[in-house]
């Protein structure tokens, strides 16, 4: 989404600053840059259970942001920089109560970091002059930073020349760790184009039908293969896996293509979803994706979009027919829906309907975007959920499916029907606890407008004014919640730590469109203590019960196993096993497994030693989709139970 709006064209020409001829990034997989020490814990990853998300303790979580673009751009990165400090923009959101972003970025991109040679940034400022302080011959000092200093983080040792899009993007990511703020990694576009997201699919792959035009069409020459989108998102994930500021990753922007109306759109370049393994069918594609990701991050979540538009099987309508030419009312034959809205496969084709980390991220826009059908009446809540919202995705969250994550939602403030169906949509997120991001902090989308003005700097108070309210905050205080154990969201916010343990109780929070829980103990994972609490949630219906539990390490020094995936060695098989597996895998000199709980906790090809899958298979028997006594076990039983 959308079309992009260039503002102050000649400013950004002017200030510009590219990354052509720098050092490339190595080729293999590296470590993002050092972790600020506030925040080492490896302790922020979530996982579903129902139509919920929860934190490693079994405390609920609220997934309330907004989107920034850029990467997704021939820019190759977040737009504004060439405006404002990377420092004074991400405080200025963590202020503001945003405690996610959503990073549009293009798969073209991801391929040139994984293949170490960066795309060139521009259309940013970045220097600290001079890079060093300065002794005159008169012993005046020039301070580090007196003549230029913005974004300085963002350039070498020299303090002018730019670092390349990958060390940029590693910079920002730490930014966000600093500030309390997470990410969400959107695949947005295969090329890397400001217009991009127009393009059907997930990837430009010539095939023998007569489509060529529309297999690589005007947004780029260059070929992107099904396997150079799953590699590369994957590859992205495995170099974040060790760092909890990436909690997910949402697959494909948007996967659209219609029939249209004259018959004659080519059916290999529209996204459909059933049961075959063509690369165009989102549903296989998206399972394939998320298999990769999670074999390197079990603990990652996966945002799978819908899709635009489905046949009325109820009319014996299938993928491979053609629609009618202008077809008259009642004769429809295809369901429609916004790109990236449609969710009504999931019902009978869920993707890997026994993991723990799915999530369902339909779009959903307003009539200043595009006046659909559901607009022409004087529409509300009941209107909307009947004609479009219920079928197409909100059954998702009633029938406790999933979770949803509405990955755009937003538009222009006209004091007219678009502002009702914002205002409508933010109730109904609110008062069904339905994860967002907003579109956008950007001002320069031209069909929606941003929260920010065109210089990337003062907020739309009337907008914002709108969105804060389906901002994750405390019922009385007005406090922000973040989705940090360790880290307070800005100014005015708190840790998760933090709420679960002051607010919970007494406050609450506008989640459920109000409520109070129960306070609960805060996340400290450290086997060196010789304590670990965990927090099992279990659904019933909609409402959810927790159970706590503490244990305590046993016989560190005794070698043999005693239960196999039992890693803490409280003689019982459950989530907080994964999670010291976790810790031991992420910094392994601060969370060492005892020789017990070492030999116990490697369940999973014995004996490979412990890797990440053991922790995986963990979740599977927390999950009920493997049991305990089948453990140890295998990698390929792991990988057919995902299936």
């Amino acid at each position: 989404m959308k079309n992009l709006k260039r503002t102050a064209t000649a400013l950004l020409s002017a200030i510009a600053v590219t990354a052509a001829g720098l050092p490339v990034y190595p080729a293999s997989v590296s470590q993002p840059a050092t972790a600020y020490a506030v925040d080492d814990c490896h302790d922020d990853w979530l996982h579903t259970n129902g139509s919920r998300l929860y934190d490693m303790n079994g405390n609920e979580v609220w997934l309330t942001g907004a989107n920034w673009f850029g990467l997704n751009c021939t820019e190759n990165v977040p737009h504004g920089l060439y405006a404002r400090d990377v420092d004074d923009m991400l405080k200025d959101v963590a202020d503001h109560g945003i405690n996610i972003i959503r990073f549009p970025i293009s798969t073209e991109l991801l391929l040139s970091w994984m293949n170490g040679e960066p795309l060139p940034v521009s259309s940013i400022q970045a220097s600290y002059n001079p890079p060093k302080d300065v002794v005159g011959e008169d012993g005046t000092v020039t301070p580090a930073g007196k003549y230029g200093n913005i974004n300085k983080d963002f350039v070498q040792e020299d303090g002018k020349t730019a670092k390349n899009s990958m060390e940029i993007f590693d910079v920002i990511m730490q930014k966000c760790k600093k500030y309390g703020i997470k990410a969400l990694i959107d695949v947005h576009s295969p090329a890397s184009h400001n217009s991009g997201h127009n393009y059907t699919l997930w990837y430009y792959e010539p095939t023998a039908e007569d489509c060529d035009n529309m297999a690589v069409g005007h947004f780029s020459k260059k070929e992107i293969t099904w396997d150079d989108w799953k590699d590369s998102i994957t590859w992205l994930a495995e170099k974040y896996k060790d760092d909890d500021t990436i909690i997910a990753y949402d697959l494909k922007n948007e996967p659209h293509g219609k029939r249209g109306y004259s018959g004659n759109t080519c059916p290999a370049f529209m996204a459909k979803w059933d049961d075959s393994t063509d690369k165009n069918n989102w549903k296989y594609s998206a399972e394939e994706c998320a298999k990769s990701i999670l074999n390197v991050n079990p603990h990652a979540l996966i945002l799978i979009e819908g899709i635009e538009q489905s046949p009325m099987t109820d009319k014996n309508v299938t993928w491979n027919m053609p629609d009618k030419f202008q077809p008259k009312p009642g004769e429809e034959q295809w369901y429609g829906a916004w790109w990236g809205g449609n969710l009504r496969g999931v019902k009978d084709l869920p993707v890997l309907p026994n993991s723990s980390q799915i999530v369902y991220s339909p779009h959903d826009y307003g009539p200043s975007v595009y006046d659909q059908t559901w607009f022409a009446k004087d529409f509300n809540t009941d209107t909307l959920l009947a004609d479009y919202w219920y079928d197409t995705w909100a059954y998702i969250n009633k029938e406790n499916i999933a979770p949803l994550l509405i990955g755009e939602w937003g538009g222009h403030m006209d004091s007219g029907k678009n502002q009702k169906w914002m205002t409508l949509l933010r109730e109904y997120m609110i008062n069904n606890h339905i994860n967002h991001t907003f579109w956008c902090i950007n001002p320069n989308s031209g069909d929606t407008g941003g929260l920010l003005d065109t210089q990337f700097k003062n907020w739309d108070e009337a907008k914002y004014g709108l969105f804060e309210k389906s901002l994750w905050q405390t019922q009385t205080s007005g406090k922000y919640i973040g989705l940090d154990h360790q880290v307070a969201l800005g100014d005015n916010g708190l840790s998760l730590n933090e709420f679960y343990s002051s607010y919970a109780a007494t406050e609450g929070s506008n989640l459920d469109g109000g409520t109070k829980g129960k306070n609960s103990e805060p996340v400290i994972v450290d086997p060196t203590s010789g304590t670990i609490t965990t927090t099992s949630p279990t659904t019933t219906s909609f409402y959810v019960t927790t159970t706590t539990t503490t244990s305590k390490p046993k016989d560190p020094d005794v070698p043999e196993r005693t239960l196999c995936g039992d890693a803490n060695c409280d003689g019982t098989v459950d989530i907080s096993d994964a999670v010291l597996i976790m810790q031991s895998q992420a910094n392994p000199e601060k969370y060492v497994l005892s020789k017990t709980g070492a030999a116990n906790a490697d369940c999973v090809d014995n004996p490979k030693g412990v890797t990440p899958t053991d922790a995986l298979a963990i979740q599977m028997v927390e999950a009920k989709t493997l049991k305990a006594s089948q453990l140890p076990t295998t990698s390929e039983i792991i990988n057919s139970l995902q299936q």
